[in-house]
């Protein structure tokens, strides 16, 4: 066959079989089986969602309104910090102390704010074995949170036969890193003093003296204290022996004293009797034997 008509002949045969393939009725491009360049509606729904979900600038708000913040997310602690179990359910089921690790400037914010409004207890008082530790709190808290703390609260009475071998104050427990604070908040649960622990207590004034012990301790060593406030239970008198030997640790440090809300030692009653202590008693017997001057016969002595 000459080349001319084989040529012919592959041309017709290319034809047919271009005129066999069946054509599509649809109109979209061969290019379209490619990705698209253009968002489709489910992409621009991702892209505003991610769009909404942008962190909020928290460190732009004034610090006062960041302050109220962490206030409101610290709001489930209790006011007084102890070696509790019940304090470390609420850390470890609200994630509270969280905050703590977003980023520097508010982990010193955070941090600061919290040991710095709330009271942390020196002695656990915490039934069981937070009650016997020889680490209190304070002892397990690092330097820098220390530092910050501002109120201390010594809880007295827990003990008052026989004081757990962990109370007592030495460098271990970190005191000298408590540079801050300025109140001591003193609770007495009870004086052993009393008439009803006769035959049980360990001694006549032997808690009394241990508590003393306590707070000359303290005073050595948190040497910015400027005010002392006593509270109480109902049972214990502020003429009492316990009472009277702590108050005379505060004035040999010459501390301002104040009374709590519990005991109401600091609100005068209409018709109660008022409590006076003159100064030839204490010079003449001490604090401990004042005398008490009803209000009616105060100014018959006073004459006298």
């Amino acid at each position: 066959m000459a080349p001319s008509m084989r040529h012919h002949t592959l041309t017709l045969r290319n034809r047919r079989a271009i005129a066999s393939v069946p054509v599509s009725g649809s109109t979209t491009p061969n290019s379209s089986t490619y990705p698209s360049a253009y968002p489709s509606d489910a992409e621009d729904i991702t892209l505003a969602a991610r769009k909404l979900k942008q962190p909020f600038p928290f460190l732009s708000l004034p610090s006062e309104l960041r302050t109220k913040i962490y206030a409101l997310i610290f709001a489930p602690f209790p006011s007084i910090i102890d070696l509790d179990p019940t304090t470390f359910s609420i850390i470890h089921r609200q994630k509270l102390l969280s905050l703590f690790s977003v980023c520097k400037q508010i982990y010193n914010e955070s941090s600061h704010h919290f040991f710095s409004t709330y009271t942390f207890r020196i002695f656990p008082v915490h039934p069981g074995r937070y009650f016997k530790t020889k680490k209190p709190l304070l002892a397990r808290l690092p330097a820098q949170y220390r530092n910050s703390i501002t109120t201390l609260e010594l809880r007295l009475g827990p003990g008052w036969n026989s004081p757990p071998r962990g109370w007592i104050v030495s460098p271990l427990l970190g005191l000298s890193d408590c540079t801050s604070v300025r109140v001591l908040k003193i609770f007495v649960e009870c004086d052993p003093s009393d008439a009803i622990f006769k035959g049980f207590r360990a001694g006549d004034g032997f808690y009394e003296g241990f508590c003393q012990e306590l707070l000359e301790g303290i005073f050595r060593d948190v040497k910015g204290i400027q005010t002392v406030e006593f509270d109480a239970f109902p049972g214990v008198q502020r003429t009492g022996d316990m009472m009277n030997g702590l108050r005379e640790v505060v004035e040999r440090h010459k501390k301002v004293v104040g009374w709590g809300p519990e005991r109401g030692w600091g609100v005068e009653k209409p018709g109660e009797v008022k409590e006076r202590i003159w100064l030839d008693a204490v010079l003449v017997h001490g604090v401990g034997r004042a005398r008490v001057i009803p209000a009616g016969v105060e100014a018959i002595v006073a004459s006298a």
